[in-house]
């Protein structure tokens, strides 16, 4: 039987749904898209042109959520069907966006370079339990203008795995899109077999940018698949209370369905977000504390419910460093993810409120990745039902290390964890710390990396070009 873990009641999902309806009926949403006001008008909703805000009356977002797929799936950059969102299958991800790293021999942060971004695409494609990639870090070394494409640039050049990521701008989108039609080919091959989910991310309290409208619609219109991730913090820019919250978030997350939706039905796209406390101490995101986290779960299953697939940042942490807060942060947020049936979990890497990435923290957290997914798997008999005979067996040789039902159940019933944790009972061995145990699994890994065969030679040259066009003076060398 797979555990499961819930928060919220039926009575109060739908109580928490009206309010939203209500919300984007009565307040409606500040959208700063001239095109979409139009488009949102001719579909029946009230617009003030001038004030840039629109109403969302109800049955234009019943309509909308009527024509959303209840499954995405994503394949890899090769073109194989890789992970199918939807359900309560489960996948990790790293947190996207990070503008600083952890540097593990100065022990600080820092700003984040080209090396560190390609230093981490390795990495990425070795992690077992990190089921695909992210533009997880964002290089201060390049011109603005390419900073969110060379991410995506980085990864297809040495990467398989499907890919989380976003634009900074529109003309990064346009970028970006170029590099996906590099790899495809076609519209009509990018649609059929998406490799990259952008984010999309609404400004709370119920606000859209023209950027981020603006991607959402040209997703649609391209077939790529879109997570909206409204961000409250609760008692800053949403209510303090979780239901606050939570109402806030749906009728964001909502009013990026009706977006999308109202510039291509059927267009996919993912229920997510990232909900979080406001620590009022610190004027500080607690982007991992234990509200922050039910917070997460709770809205996915609003998702659920609505027939959705589900994404979270949840299992990152808001510390500076790779310690024991990092750990209990990562691990209780994986774990609680996992139970709650999120499809796509991001955040494995992530430290400092979202905004730091840790190569060390990113190998010890597909540790946790996989213990969330052997968690999962439940308490199941496996040849042990009915057990006599086992216990014949330990009772005649009082030990059960060798028997043949050991062998061949032993790494079906437990996860074996990698050298990031310590398990060893030799008090001789020369002692190491978390942080030392990682970066060397990581140096390890590194040393180790082949690049994949998922591209060819023609693909890797239009890439390039792409690339070097979006540059402009500056010469991508890698």
């Amino acid at each position: 039987m797979r555990p499961r873990l819930s928060f919220l009641s039926d009575d109060l999902i739908g109580q928490i749904l009206e309010e939203a309806f209500r919300l984007l009926e009565t307040a409606g949403v500040n959208l700063n898209h001239d095109l979409l006001l139009g488009k949102l008008s001719d579909s029946g909703c009230r617009v003030d042109t001038a004030a840039k805000r629109v109403w969302i009356a109800r049955d234009l977002l019943a309509k909308c959520l009527a024509t959303c797929p209840r499954e995405v799936q994503l394949w890899d950059i090769g073109g194989m069907a890789c992970c199918a969102l939807g359900g309560d299958a489960v996948h990790f991800t790293p947190g996207s966006a990070a503008i600083k790293v952890l540097d593990p021999g100065a022990k600080a942060l820092r700003l984040a370079i080209v090396e560190d971004m390609l230093r981490y695409s390795r990495l990425v494609e070795s992690l077992e339990h990190i089921d695909y990639s992210a533009t997880a870090i964002v290089p201060s070394d390049v011109p603005e203008h390419i900073g969110d494409s060379i991410r995506l640039y980085a990864l297809l050049r040495l990467t398989t795995k499907p890919i989380v990521t976003g634009a900074f701008s529109i003309a990064g989108f346009d970028v970006m899109a170029d590099l996906q039609l590099a790899v495809r080919g076609t519209r009509e091959a990018l649609r059929a077999k998406p490799f990259a989910m952008f984010s999309c991310c609404p400004t709370s309290p119920l606000k859209w940018s023209e950027v981020t409208s603006d991607n959402t619609m040209k997703c649609a219109e391209l077939g790529l698949p879109v997570e909206f991730i409204a961000m409250p913090l609760a008692g800053l820019v949403s209510p303090v209370t979780l239901v606050g919250c939570l109402v806030q978030h749906t009728a964001e997350t909502l009013s990026g369905i009706v977006i999308s939706q109202v510039s291509s039905p059927g267009a996919p796209v993912v229920y997510g977000g990232s909900p979080a406390s406001f620590d009022m101490r610190t004027m500080a995101p607690a982007v991992s504390s234990v509200e922050s986290q039910m917070v997460a779960c709770a809205s996915a299953e609003i998702g659920k419910q609505l027939g959705l697939p589900t994404q979270a940042y949840i299992g990152l942490s808001d510390s500076r460093h790779l310690d024991a807060q990092a750990g209990f942060e990562s691990g209780t947020g994986a774990y609680l993810a996992a139970l709650a049936g999120i499809n796509s979990v991001s955040g494995p890497g992530m430290l400092y409120f979202e905004s730091a990435l840790s190569l060390e923290k990113l190998v010890f957290d597909n540790e946790i990745c996989g213990m969330a997914k052997r968690l999962l798997a439940g308490v199941e008999p496996q040849e042990d039902l009915p057990s006599g005979a086992l216990f014949e067996e330990l009772l005649r040789e009082g030990t059960l290390l060798g028997s043949d039902h050991t062998l061949r159940n032993f790494r079906r019933a437990h996860y074996l964890p990698g050298p990031t944790v310590n398990r060893t009972q030799d008090e001789a061995a020369p002692g190491s710390t978390l942080m030392d145990r990682a970066r060397q699994q990581v140096d390890d890994l590194a040393a180790r990396y082949q690049a994949p065969i998922g591209l060819t030679e023609d693909q890797f040259r239009e890439l390039g070009k792409v690339m070097q066009r979006a540059g402009g003076d500056y010469r991508v060398t890698f």
